[in-house]
């Protein structure tokens, strides 16, 4: 017998052997129908497969979550079924499930384009309809090598080789169609459905290894239901012309060349963007925070005693000499973080707890190295710029500090229009530096800090536990925040470090005059400001707020009369401190429109002949094809008051609550 509990709690006994079909089937008959798998201990397993062991049991519907990863998978091989039938001799090779779908690679002669992804997808449904069961069966190595060798399946062959020697063989079928795989599928072709399309074609070398044969890949996306489809081809399409690359040509922000790759290439208007980024941050900082700058060349001995030449080589910069004749016997690196020179800044002078916190942040520049095909525009770059900080406290003072970072990270993010927040909290991995004791601390205080964030935000921030995610040196909280389309991005991290200083020898004098290790604290609100530059560009689809976009407005003329009245309207904007550019061109107003459109120039100040004797202005806004208009005094009032950045505003209505 085999004892199963199940989510409720309740516990039942069952004969080995049982399966989760069984087992539906004895609880209702409408669970049986819609039943796709179990779950045994949270591990996802066939519906039909014998259950031999005591465990935890639930049983998987096909609308639960859980069930999309079954949906993708077998889609998968659905799609590599198709392809042979309709190109037989094609070789089917790896085809996973990944984020938001799944892929198959394959090998033939001639590629596969986009014009056949129709055929594909016809023959899918045509698939899915025959609702042929999915069974699965183990082979011995030799049968299966022998089957696929005779297929022609020689990808296939490699495969069994790669199969560890205490892994079983494990060959599902779908009708006569079968595949090497490790499972689980849902018990019929059916239950996949049809909501899921075919998105494009690529090419993949064999195992990601250049040296191998190019493959193609074909990807698909595949949901529950169609309404889950339709707002996923939405999201793509929305993000298309979201898209920062795109974007930052059409606002002239940056680019990129291969001279510099994976470095940003800072135009006039997006370095005004990403300044006025790193000034809200250092105004939002400088309460709190000294600045501090640490050197971008260092020896490479300094990073062997913090750990990350060993554990981070691979993705570091080496500086050597040009020239023979000036050549250093010594190996330098350029900076990956931080945090290695805030250590040394701490240690230079003796410190006392009557000096801790002692908090110090940079506005550091940093290089790691990324491979070429990981480059991404902004969002995945070689050189970047950390809004990094290291808190050094006591012991006793950790926990109230990763509450106060946590507030400043939670202010950030609203005050940029992102208020579904996720905090998860990533614990020790496998590969790590520190006692399991020093470990144990550090997730014990962190731990109690996580229900604390949750509490105070009254359950609005979401909190869970990422396991064996934490850095090297110490665990950390990883903040996820979602934009305006629904996708997530992390961003901001806390780190418990109490490793690093003690490497190093860090120590302050306690009250009863010991040197003490003092715990440092890893903190980046933004990570890199590139890529939280590129996230908000995408966020707010280049239709910045006033106060962050990089052109304000601009004082467009219709008639050449009002060409001296727009150049004192632009200059009284300037003295009041707003970015403003003229447009006096003898060009139709409905083109000087179109084009501050495209560069998403939130206000357009339009002055006529009317206009001018008037001393008056309209006003046209970015997104909105209507007018309004205003005084010159009322309109350039509204508009340094909308400028005005949230943290100064905050603080201003501080001031003015703190007088009355």
């Amino acid at each position: 017998m085999v004892s199963l509990t199940f989510p409720d709690g309740a516990r039942r006994d069952y004969a080995e052997g049982t399966s989760g079909a069984d087992i539906a089937a004895a609880i209702s008959k409408s669970l049986a129908k819609k039943a796709v798998a179990v779950t045994l201990d949270g591990a996802l397993t066939d519906l039909a497969e014998p259950i031999t062991r005591d465990a935890k049991l639930e049983i998987v519907t096909r609308d639960d979550p859980r069930a999309l990863e079954l949906i993708r998978h077998d889609c998968s091989h659905v799609m590599a079924e198709a392809v042979q039938e309709l190109w037989p001799g094609t070789q089917v090779t790896i085809g996973p499930v990944i984020e938001n779908g799944f892929y198959y690679d394959f090998a033939r002669n001639a590629p596969f384009t986009t014009e056949d992804l129709p055929a594909i997808e016809a023959k899918m449904r045509e698939i899915i309809a025959r609702d042929r069961p999915f069974t699965k069966e183990v082979w011995t190595r030799d049968e299966a090598k022998r089957v696929f060798a005779a297929k022609g399946e020689g990808y296939k062959v490699e495969l069994v080789d790669a199969i560890p020697a205490d892994q079983d063989v494990k060959i599902y079928k779908q009708g006569e169609w079968f595949d090497l795989c490790r499972g689980p599928h849902m018990p019929s072709t059916g239950k996949i459905g049809t909501a899921f399309k075919l998105m494009k074609v690529a090419g993949a070398y064999w195992r990601g290894d250049s040296n191998n044969p190019m493959l193609t890949r074909i990807y698909g996306t595949a949901w529950h239901d169609e309404k889950e489809l339709a707002a996923y081809i939405h999201r793509l399409e929305e993000a298309e012309k979201r898209d920062h690359r795109r974007l930052g040509r059409e606002m002239d922000l940056f680019h990129f060349q291969e001279e510099g790759p994976g470095t940003v290439f800072w135009h006039p208007k997006g370095w005004t963007l990403f300044q006025e980024l790193v000034a809200y941050m250092r105004r939002r900082l400088k309460a709190d925070y000294s600045e501090v700058n640490a050197p971008q060349v260092l020896d490479a001995a300094l990073w062997e005693t913090s750990g990350h030449w060993g554990w981070y080589k691979e993705n570091m910069f080496k500086v050597q000499s040009a020239g023979d004749e000036t050549k250093d016997e010594r190996v330098f690196a350029l900076k990956p973080m931080n945090c290695p020179g805030h250590v040394q800044i701490f240690k230079h002078g003796l410190k006392s707890y009557r000096d801790l916190p002692l908090r110090l942040a940079e506005f550091g520049a940093v290089h790691r190295y990324e491979p070429s095909g990981a480059l991404h525009g902004l969002m995945r770059v070689r050189g970047f710029t950390q809004d990094d900080a290291h808190v050094f406290c006591t012991e006793e003072q950790m926990a109230a500090e990763c509450l106060k970072i946590n507030d400043l990270i939670l202010s950030t993010y609203a005050d940029f229009g992102f208020e579904e927040i996720v905090v998860k909290l990533s614990t020790r991995p496998d590969k790590r530096v520190g006692s399991d004791a020093v470990w144990d601390h550090a997730e014990e205080v962190m731990t109690r800090v996580l229900g604390q964030i949750e509490a105070a935000s009254g359950g609005r921030i979401k909190t869970g536990i990422l396991p064996g995610e934490g850095a090297f040196y110490g665990p950390k909280f990883e903040y996820t925040l979602k934009d305006a389309i629904g996708r997530e991005w992390q961003c901001g991290t806390t780190q418990v470090d109490f490793n690093l200083p003690e490497r190093f020898g860090a120590f302050y004098v306690d009250a009863d005059g010991q040197k003490k290790t003092p715990v440092m604290i890893h903190r980046a609100i933004c990570g890199s400001m590139e890529r939280f530059t590129g996230i908000l560009i995408e966020h707010f689809a280049g239709h910045f707020p006033l106060w962050l976009a990089p052109t304000q407005v601009v004082v467009a003329t219709i008639t050449s009369d009002a060409d001296d009245y727009a150049a004192e309207v632009a200059e009284l904007l300037k003295a009041e401190g707003l970015r403003v550019e003229l447009d006096v061109r003898n060009e139709k107003i409905n083109l000087k429109v179109r084009e501050h459109s495209l560069a998403k120039v939130p206000v357009l100040l339009v002055a006529g002949k009317k206009e001018a004797a008037e001393r008056t202005l309209s006003i046209r806004r970015l997104g909105s094809n209507a007018q309004t208009g205003g005084s010159l005094d009322e309109v350039v009032a509204a508009l340094v008051d909308e400028a005005v950045p949230p943290d100064l505003k905050r603080k201003a209505q501080a001031k003015a609550e703190r007088a009355a």
